[in-house]
């Protein structure tokens, strides 16, 4: 009996000095750690995604823009064509207005002299109606009995006839310049009025010619300048995906290491369920480790069944009873980084508030009393990727 002590104390010894160059690594704060970094790299792949989704609307925005700019640049042709067109019939109504300004010119000019013939007519005729009224009643008398024969007196009365006739020819020359005046009055007129459409035309000529330049000139611009906007925001989104593309790269380069880690970590178990192991009679508890350990499950699996409580629980027993772990409940479960209600505050909380149900009690009653559901289980988490678990308990997997 005393050589297989001897032999068993002389093999923790040998376990002890030969693990101290592997220390036991943090395996629950490195499956928090690697789930953290898996759901990152989740969020940054989506945000990619998306971010790749944009780029896709974005460039056949851009696509869209420069065709509808390829189009405006057609139309921008034909506007150039139909300003030339307009500027054609601007130059053509401008030599009318040309025209029409000198024919004004002259027809006011004929207008004036129709007015001084009219006037001067009128002025003859005047005296022609003041020589009759006044004269011609004495005047015919006088030719009658002045007239020394037939012959004599025929001739007056010619002279009478070819008066007569002049007064006539006075009367209607005025008639005829005043009928000219008139005319020439109507066709001022009208060419006055033409001349004013003309001016209008060529007005609304070249309104046309400032609207059209102003209606494709604005919308070339606008558009040029939604594809400018466009382009940045392509290049905004391109430098985003290649630093999402750049995190990614670093997010699995830093799940590989925790990984790595966590391989690590399994291997410790293993190695710790080939080590030398504990009798549960020779572990002495202190008077807080009920306390202690019942609010540890509560935290691990207060909402697990109670199978799951007392494999949670196991798993602390199991490594006090091992070799290559801290001897104690207190030990074990304050061990830096094995169990993360302890790092959160959370345990800290349930202990102060007594949390622990009945239930997580006699999980710990049983687990102090020997029993193991989960074997020499030195681990649990949530399933994982990686990790064949030994057993799966409710929402863990142990190992």
């Amino acid at each position: 009996m005393k050589g297989r002590r001897i032999t068993v104390v002389a093999l923790a010894l040998v376990l002890l000095f030969g693990l101290t160059a592997v220390p036991v690594q943090a395996t629950e704060e490195t499956r928090r750690q690697l789930e953290q970094a898996e759901e990152e790299k989740k969020d940054t792949e989506s945000a990619l995604e998306g971010t790749k989704e944009d780029l896709n609307t974005l460039n056949e925005q851009k696509d869209s823009l420069e065709g509808a700019l390829t189009t405006l640049n057609t139309e921008l042709s034909q506007v150039s064509n139909n300003l030339s067109d307009l500027e054609d019939k601007i130059a053509a109504k401008e030599s009318e207005i040309e025209t029409m300004n000198a024919n004004i010119e002259q027809v006011q000019s004929e207008l004036e002299e129709a007015i001084r013939l009219k006037d001067e007519q009128y002025a003859t005729m005047k005296k022609q109606i003041r020589f009759m009224y006044e004269k011609s009643d004495y005047l015919y008398l006088e030719l009658f009995f002045s007239a020394g024969s037939f012959s004599d007196f025929l001739n007056k009365n010619n002279y009478i006839e070819q008066l007569s006739s002049y007064q006539q020819k006075v009367l209607q020359d005025y008639k005829d310049a005043q009928k000219k005046m008139e005319e020439k009055e109507a066709e001022l007129e009208l060419d006055m009025a033409q001349l004013e459409a003309d001016k209008k035309e060529l007005d609304d000529y070249k309104i046309q010619v400032v609207a059209e330049q102003n209606r494709v000139s604005g919308l070339v611009s606008k558009t040029s300048q939604s594809i400018d906007a466009t382009a940045g925001q392509i290049s905004a989104a391109e430098a985003q995906a290649l630093a999402y593309e750049q995190q990614i790269k670093e997010q699995e380069e830093n799940i590989s290491v925790l990984r790595e880690k966590l391989a690590e970590e399994i291997r410790m178990a293993e190695l710790a369920a080939q080590s030398s192991w504990r009798d549960i009679s020779e572990v002495s508890f202190a008077d807080g480790d009920r306390y202690l350990l019942a609010n540890l499950i509560y935290c691990e699996a207060g909402g697990e069944p109670y199978v799951g409580q007392v494999a949670v629980g196991s798993v602390v027993m199991n490594r006090v009873l091992s070799s290559v772990y801290p001897d104690t409940v207190t030990g074990v479960i304050y061990q830096s980084g094995q169990f993360s209600p302890v790092a959160s505050g959370r345990l800290a909380l349930a202990l102060a508030e007594g949390r622990a149900t009945a239930s997580c009690y006699q999980a710990a009653d049983e687990v102090m009393s020997g029993t193991t559901t989960v074997g020499n289980c030195v681990y649990f988490r949530t399933p994982i990727d990686g990790v064949t678990p030994k057993y799966t308990i409710g929402g863990h997997i142990f190992y």
